[in-house]
């Protein structure tokens, strides 16, 4: 509670145009990071615990899922850039106090994404039997790659939702209340897996032994299970929001759910570019996919566990990233220039150090985190391999993860997505297609590490140069 009230206390220092200390800035940075980097790890245990449920029924089972997994995280994606588009304007407005436009801009976001969310469904459940073919997967896995992708297609009105929940309560400097529902959330995934996954079994616990039911679905209970979830958080936080938010409290309000032009062309501008930076880049992953998929199943089932191994390393670095954006967001919306300089430089810093740690982590931890999530041994050598360089690329990921935070923050998307989109299209999947003919699986991921630094020098080019400021007083 006292972290609480310091929280709320120092976002009111900026705010109301009072000086801050170092000290207090990067207190603040703490208490909103920990929150967020919570939030995030608890939705990548959530894959983990997915990937090593199906991962104990086989390496068939995690292909499965990780071949469409690079599509699930396109359609996650433009649900985020939609809701960013709106969750920005609450972090200028809420930063220049304007509580009441605040709110103004949350109603009529709803409208806007929760069709975007439902016609995005609609199409994803069109493809959904053709995606694993034209992925190249093997056809062996091709019933429960496309069962997998419908049922998650068929959640995306609630992942829409929870989306914008989270991104509106973070940007308003509420980070605490999303990250304890994501935690709860990730406890409630693994006791839905239990039950789905798996058949009715005789389970023993404190010398004791009993049958646990279980509805023995496989893949398909996996995919029913995060989708059950998610509409809880959803429902969970948009209630929240709702009727006991102080910055954005809905409920005995009155006002338009309509969006007007206004509204709707900030929320493009700033969302257009990241929705179509998510595009591209996932479509430069799912062509990673297609560049892994024809090394087998084996190659498959490394790859994609590696990429959710990895994901408990950087996750620090977006939960970072997401104070970032508040605090910048907040800062530029009071006028003060300055302290979001500040902000930028302390949170880039900070990720930085915090997943070089994570780094050197992963490096030496390689084997417990894939033996966690396989019991294959093929699968399990591979990933150990990979994740190892993938290691000495985490710090300068994290530059490019918290300072593209700080550019959404200031309404800087456009050229940030750019240099996203350059880096991962021209660098990672030029080198990748050269060099996994010659080493497999290994050869993509020495791209991945190359692509990495690359990117994240790129962007502490661009941030140093400030041109995101410029931006931000137009």
């Amino acid at each position: 509670m006292s972290s609480r009230k310091d929280k709320n206390t120092l976002l009111e220092l900026i705010r109301n145009g009072s000086p801050m200390t170092l000290r207090e800035q990067f207190r603040l940075t703490v208490l909103l990071s920990i929150p967020a980097i919570l939030a995030q790890v608890s939705n990548i245990i959530m894959e983990y615990i997915d990937a090593a449920m199906v991962g104990s029924l086989g390496a068939d089972a995690s292909a499965s899922i990780g071949l469409v997994a690079t599509s699930t995280w396109l359609l996650w994606g433009m649900c985020s850039s939609a809701a960013t588009g709106f969750a920005v304007q609450v972090a200028h407005l809420t930063g220049a106090g304007d509580f009441d436009g605040a709110k103004a801009v949350l109603r009529k976001s709803l409208t806007a994404v929760l069709i975007f969310g439902t016609l995005l469904a609609a199409a994803a459940f069109a493809v959904s039997d053709r995606l694993p073919i034209w992925l190249g997967g093997d056809e062996s896995i091709h019933r429960d790659a496309s069962l997998y992708f419908r049922i998650f297609a068929l959640s995306m009105p609630f992942l829409q939702l929870l989306s914008l929940s989270v991104g509106m309560l973070r940007c308003s400097g509420n980070i605490l209340v999303p990250g304890v529902v994501n935690i709860a959330m990730c406890v409630l995934d693994v006791a839905f897996n239990a039950l789905l996954i798996f058949p009715s079994r005789t389970v023993e616990f404190a010398g004791r032994s009993f049958t646990m039911w279980g509805a023995g679905l496989g893949v398909e209970g996996a995919a029913i299970g995060t989708a059950a979830v998610s509409a809880i958080g959803a429902v969970t936080l948009f209630c929240y929001m709702w009727f006991r938010s102080k910055e954005l409290r809905l409920a005995g309000t009155h006002g338009s759910c309509l969006p007007d032009r206004k509204t709707l062309g900030k929320a493009f501008r700033i969302g257009m570019p990241i929705g179509i930076e998510h595009i591209l880049i996932c479509g430069a992953q799912i062509m990673t996919t297609v560049i892994v998929a024809p090394l087998g199943a084996i190659a498959i089932a490394a790859h994609s566990l590696a990429v959710t191994a990895e994901s408990l390393c950087y996750m620090p670095g977006y939960g970072i990233a997401d104070a970032a954006t508040t605090l910048t967001g907040q800062s530029l919306g009071a006028g003060r220039r300055g302290l979001a300089r500040r902000f930028a430089h302390i949170t880039v810093g900070t990720g930085i150090a915090v997943m070089g740690i994570m780094g050197v982590v992963m490096y030496f931890a390689a084997p417990l985190m894939m033996g966690i999530i396989t019991p294959v041994e093929a699968v399990r050598a591979a990933g150990v391999e990979i994740l190892r360089i993938e290691a000495f690329a985490e710090p300068m990921f994290a530059a490019s993860i918290v300072a593209y935070g700080v550019f959404v923050g200031a309404g800087d998307t456009l050229i940030p997505c750019t240099m996203n989109l350059g880096s991962m299209w021209a660098v990672r999947l030029t080198l990748a297609a050269l060099l996994a003919p010659v080493t497999g699986v290994k050869g993509v991921w020495i791209a991945m590490c190359v692509e990495l630094c690359f990117r994240g020098t790129i962007f502490l080019i661009y941030l140093f140069r400030e041109r995101w400021l410029q931006i931000a007083k137009n």
